[in-house]
């Protein structure tokens, strides 16, 4: 499934994804830093030397990946954040987190 449409919130806390099936997700900025899946953030992980997102963490740039997915940088100056389509699509799927709303047509 691929988006129509991407947005931030005018805070940049929030990105917000319309879907081509008409369904919406709301995406908080720390949710997107905490699974977000590089090489660096899987090895914190995997060692678990992770800390959760600061709940004041912006989204600071927006940037498209080929056909798949986006980059996101964010204002702790994480950059390396790709996030394919399939994957945000299974995070708003997933309602296990609060800071993602589930999808909604």
């Amino acid at each position: 499934m691929n988006p129509t449409e991407i947005r931030l919130d005018r805070n940049r806390t929030r990105l917000r994804v319309t879907w081509e099936n008409g369904a919406t997700a709301s995406y908080a900025a720390a949710l997107l830093r905490d699974r977000a899946r590089d090489a660096t953030s899987v090895r914190i992980a995997v060692d678990d030397w992770a800390v959760p997102a600061a709940s004041d963490l912006t989204i600071t740039k927006v940037e498209p990946v080929g056909n798949y997915g986006i980059r996101l940088a964010f204002s702790d100056g994480h950059d390396r954040a790709i996030f394919p389509w399939a994957y945000l699509a299974e995070i708003a799927a997933s309602g296990s987190n609060t800071s993602a709303d589930a999808m909604t047509s």
